[in-house]
């Protein structure tokens, strides 16, 4: 039988042909349209997706079942229990409803931070690189004098200079997005100038077009996995950058994120008093959230990068290869060598 794994690295030009024949194989209709702009469902992507879901209505849905967060009572330190499903802080406040109100937060962040560095980054990326010339390089000097500047000292010392009783969710947010837009800039800068030069982008252009309309409508929708991508980047690094300078204590003052539960239990020696359940539930939220955003990232990357899905695909044909190469020998052994007509037939 015939070795269907490839001797080589797939095209891109192959992709839409191998996934055609790959769909015909199984028996669905090869994805058309801007269906093809999605990433296809595997295992990775719905547990990322599952985890992010879960996380989600947990911080939305969650405060609204819990107590009050700030409540003290009598009892401190004490363990997980029927009244208190993760136990309570030194001071006797419940962990489930301060992990809560914290997820909330930290979520609140993470979507505003990757909204604002998205948003810098398509303006001084895509915007500069299709002007060119002055506006180009006025853009790349500003984007570069942001890419040498070290990223965590900076948002250390704009926190440390922002008063503690000033220092909200919307600040911290703004601090994080100001440091951290750069990087994209430059991909998407790279990918428009890629962009720019092709024929129907020329031909919008001589038709009379309006800058803006050209960008939106023929260089835009090119470049939404690249976008995606690193929307969901920024919001992995704005929840741990906010939880990091929570943790040394530049966070929100007055706002309760999964940074600032952290830094009251290092302050009331969670650790060495044996405390888990007061600053592992925190930490475990912010790596399954993390986790789910990057197996989403993943799958995003499928569409920026068509090899990567050549390369699956052609892994599938092979797996399925190698199952009617087994069937077919198994039938042979059965029928005394001579292969069976179903056999040949599930070969073909």
């Amino acid at each position: 039988m015939t070795n269907l794994k490839p001797t080589s690295e797939p095209s891109v030009a192959d992709s839409a042909e191998l996934l055609a024949e790959t769909s015909t194989e199984t028996g669905r209709r090869p994805r058309a349209g801007w269906r093809m702009l999605l990433p296809t469902m595997t295992p990775w992507l719905a547990i990322g997706l599952g985890l992010i879901i879960a996380i989600t209505l947990f911080g939305l849905i969650g405060p609204y079942f819990v107590g009050d967060p700030r409540a003290i009572r009598d009892m401190g330190l004490t363990g997980p229990s029927a009244e208190f499903w993760l136990g309570t802080t030194q001071t006797g406040q419940d962990v489930l409803a301060q992990l809560a109100y914290a997820t909330r937060g930290s979520l609140q962040i993470g979507v505003i931070v990757g909204l604002l560095a998205t948003a810098l980054s398509a303006f001084f990326g895509i915007y500069g690189a299709y002007r060119g010339r002055i506006v180009d390089e006025a853009f790349s000097l500003f984007t570069n004098v942001f890419l040498v500047i070290p990223g965590l000292p900076l948002v250390i010392v704009i926190s440390g200079f922002v008063p503690a009783e000033s220092r909200g969710l919307w600040t911290i947010a703004i601090v994080l997005a100001i440091t951290s837009w750069a990087g994209s800039a430059r991909v998407l800068r790279a990918q428009t100038l890629s962009v720019r030069n092709r024929d129907y982008v020329a031909a919008s252009q001589v038709s009379g077009e309006r800058p803006w309309r050209v960008i939106v409508v023929e260089i835009l929708p090119n470049l939404l996995p690249v976008i995606a991508s690193q929307f969901v980047f920024a919001v992995i690094a704005a929840i741990l950058g906010e939880a990091g300078l929570s943790f040394i204590g530049l966070g929100a003052s007055n706002s309760s994120t999964l940074g600032t539960m952290l830094f009251y239990a290092q302050n009331g020696f969670a650790l060495s008093l044996g405390a888990w359940w007061w600053f592992i539930p925190p930490g475990l939220i912010i790596a399954l959230f993390g986790t789910g955003l990057s197996l989403v990232n993943f799958s995003i990357d499928e569409i920026i990068n068509p090899k990567l899905k050549n390369l699956r695909l052609h892994r599938k044909r092979a797996r399925r290869a190698a199952r009617l190469e087994r069937e077919l020998a198994q039938a042979t052994r059965r029928n005394g060598g001579v292969p069976t007509q179903t056999a040949k037939e599930s070969a073909r």
